[in-house]
């Protein structure tokens, strides 16, 4: 039974108002990004009256935002890729091996994601700092201890993520590879690993989005040397001062690499969402 025209109409005006909503704001960034700093501080214009790229140029210069960026790029790199391999050694022993508490600790991994990170805040600067002067360990202010907070941050989900979609994985693989001379661990990196791909690429997009745009963590745990983009851009705005036209030229940049990766790998990130939650 085909739907009335007016259903169709009306989805189509929902939707068309739903992506001015989406594509106004990045419209006015990208202009704020390309006029002078006294056009954007001064009365509004949709269409700017002069155009300029030293915005672009002076961003570099006004807040080291190269060190920031190749702070972001390993900490949240660091922390995607120890999630990613924790995640599937855990999610791979609650798939397919039967063990006591197994069910509470499935339990217990999904209710992490309950609490709000500021929780954990004061706990975790308590322990970093205690640790730093137990051991000598640097965690506090240094990138390891913010990877190590992302991945506490990620693991959870990717844990619960990956163990859904790794059910859904015929467990007659797994026998296969065995008959063939591989153990538990060789099944797992030859057969389903491969088979788990989507998956696997979502979690890893997800952890790294995770750690690129974390503000609050990043403010308390970090000092100028290992600061991130996320808090970097704050420096864009003095006492005396606030360069609007660096700071939407600065969050471009910023958003590059998401935006790059998440259309490169759209395709496993939504195979991966929908094949993980059915579980």
């Amino acid at each position: 039974m085909s739907e009335p025209r007016w259903v169709g109409w009306a989805r189509r005006i929902v939707l068309g108002f739903l992506a001015l909503f989406t594509l106004l704001p990045l419209y006015a960034m990208i202009s704020s990004s390309l006029k002078p700093l006294g056009d954007v501080q001064g009365d509004w214009h949709w269409i700017p009256t002069s155009i300029t790229l030293r915005p672009f140029i002076d961003i570099w210069k006004t807040v080291p935002l190269a060190k920031y960026f190749m702070n972001s790029l390993i900490i949240s790199g660091s922390a995607t890729v120890c999630s990613v391999i924790i995640a599937i050694f855990a999610a791979y022993s609650i798939s397919r091996f039967k063990f006591r508490g197994r069910g509470i600790f499935s339990v217990t991994v999904l209710s992490t994601q309950m609490f709000p990170g500021i929780l954990f805040l004061l706990p975790l600067f308590i322990i970093f700092v205690n640790i730093g002067n137990t051991t000598g360990i640097v965690l506090y202010g240094s990138r390891l201890g913010l990877i190590v907070t992302y991945l506490t941050f990620s693991l959870p989900f990717a844990i619960w993520m990956l163990a859904g979609y790794f059910d859904s994985i015929p467990k007659e693989l797994d026998e296969a590879a065995m008959v063939d001379g591989n153990g538990p661990i060789g099944a797992l990196l030859r057969v389903v690993i491969p088979a788990a791909m989507p998956g696997i690429v979502a979690v890893s997009i997800y952890s790294f989005m995770t750690a690129w745009g974390e503000v609050l963590f990043a403010s308390v745990m970090t000092d100028s040397d290992t600061r991130t983009l996320a808090v970097g851009l704050q420096e864009y705005s003095t006492q005396v001062q606030v360069y609007w036209n660096q700071v939407m030229a600065a969050s471009l940049i910023v958003s590059v690499p998401i935006v790059i990766g998440f259309l490169l790998l759209q395709r496993f990130l939504v195979a991966g969402l929908t094949a993980g939650a059915v579980k």
